[in-house]
């Protein structure tokens, strides 16, 4: 099946550039559909396209020029990134050419990004649109948004891939947004190459998430055993240092003193791999609702991605015993971690919404909704995975108990108070937009 789904949004942006010129930027981690989407567009557009290799300069020069060659139109083979630039000013005509996995050129000649600004700066050809493109969110924000960097500012457009949403997934898998459908989510996320893992993982019929999730992880030759290594030196952050912070979050430990107890260093010394696994879209920063993003004394960390939030809180501490457990066991390990995937997806859903957490309260969701007649009120969620029709009216007055504790109820009167269950997903995740 074709992964191709979804990025109405995106093709739209990159439409939007076609009577323009310059450079577009576009980022997004490994496997999330850069290349697909790219390719999408430029198939359309008659565009060209190569992918870097890691490699020398030479090299590298050598394989753009021989996938681009036939559509430039032009036997020299160019030896410098000044000379490959003069043979796109050379084309006649309008050009639309993209350079895939850019951050790999420039580990190869850090030089590059300045001879590419000083093209940008005097090219003599006005009709080139190049877009250069990176699995490396932490190099191309720092090449591209750093603003002692070459580039900085020279961007046309500077275009993020993020995940695809849950919906675009059930109609991928041609399933109904439910509880079984969420809990393959949970396992690839809106990654689109795990979505294509996990469909040759169900060949022969296999819809069981506790079986396709040990064929994907747990099996001698699961296609995600390696993966967090790969995403990690993707982002150069491979090593022990950003694996330990990742286990320590996976396993429970989510404040900065926690993980840095975890690993048994002082929480200072961890201050430079947060920003860089927040730079990298790794980690999520948590604040709680209405309190200051400076506020650093009250940031909790998560795992943002599903996939490898299952493989560093399921697999992991868990990979040397899987076999000898029963089912049952197993299956209450998938439903916490799908518990814990649906709750992020719950916040996301909802424009604002944040946790809350206040001494020893915690509120599953807190957001502001307007009112018909002005102004807005507060609404208190608490947010299960498992349906509870029969406990809702309990539920909802512990929640407002607890609510009754939080520093939010000195300074918020108008509340409304709800709980949210996975039965309630084919409303939040409508298949028609």
């Amino acid at each position: 099946m074709d992964a191709f789904v979804d990025r109405v949004a995106e093709l739209a942006e990159l439409d939007g550039l076609t009577r323009h010129n310059g450079l577009v930027v576009v980022f997004g981690r490994r496997r999330i559909g850069k290349t697909k989407l790219l390719g999408e567009w430029l198939r359309r557009r008659s565009g060209l396209y190569s992918q870097a290799i890691e490699g020398s300069t030479p090299l590298q020069l050598a394989q753009i020029y021989a996938d681009l060659r036939d559509r430039l139109g032009v036997a020299i083979e160019p030896k410098t990134w000044p000379e490959m630039f003069a043979l796109f000013d050379a084309h006649r005509g309008r050009l639309e050419v993209c350079l895939d996995e850019f951050p790999y050129l420039v580990a190869a000649d850090p030089s590059l990004p300045s001879m590419l600004q000083r093209w940008l700066d005097h090219r003599t050809k006005r009709d080139v649109l190049l877009i250069v493109a990176g699995s490396s969110t932490r190099m191309m924000n720092s090449m591209f948004l750093d603003a002692n960097a070459p580039l900085y500012g020279r961007a046309l457009k500077i275009l993020g891939i993020g995940p695809i949403a849950f919906r675009h997934f059930c109609r991928y898998a041609r399933l109904r947004p439910n509880q079984r459908s969420f809990q393959l989510f949970s396992l690839v996320g809106g990654v689109p190459k795990y979505w294509e893992w996990l469909e040759v993982a169900a060949q022969g019929g296999r819809k069981d998430p506790i079986e396709l999730a040990e064929r994907m992880f747990f099996s001698p030759l699961g296609w995600m055993e390696d993966e967090p290594r790969r995403v990690l030196a993707d982002e150069r952050l491979a090593g022990l240092p950003a694996t330990s912070v990742l286990e320590a979050i996976g396993r429970g430990a989510h404040r900065p003193s926690e993980i840095a107890g975890r690993l048994g260093v002082a929480q200072t010394t961890l201050s430079k791999l947060f920003r860089a696994l927040l730079d990298a879209s790794l980690v999520i920063r948590d604040i709680p609702f209405g309190a200051s993003e400076r506020d650093p004394k009250r940031t909790l960390y998560r795992l943002g991605d599903p996939a490898l939030r299952f493989w560093f809180s399921v697999y992991s501490p868990h990979r040397s015993r899987w076999a000898t457990y029963e089912r049952a066991a197993k299956a209450e390990l998938l439903s916490s971690h799908c518990g814990a995937v649906f709750e992020d997806w719950v916040r996301g859903v909802h424009p604002g919404a944040r946790r809350y957490w206040d001494g020893n309260v915690e509120l599953d969701m807190v957001r502001e909704e307007p009112r018909r007649g002005g102004g807005s009120r507060l609404v208190i969620s608490e947010v299960k995975w498992r349906a509870a029709p029969a406990e809702s009216q309990r539920l909802l007055a512990q929640l407002a108990a607890r609510f009754e504790r939080s520093s939010l109820a000195r300074s918020h009167r108008d509340v409304r108070f709800e709980i949210i269950d996975a039965s309630e997903l084919p409303r939040l995740a409508p298949l028609q937009p």
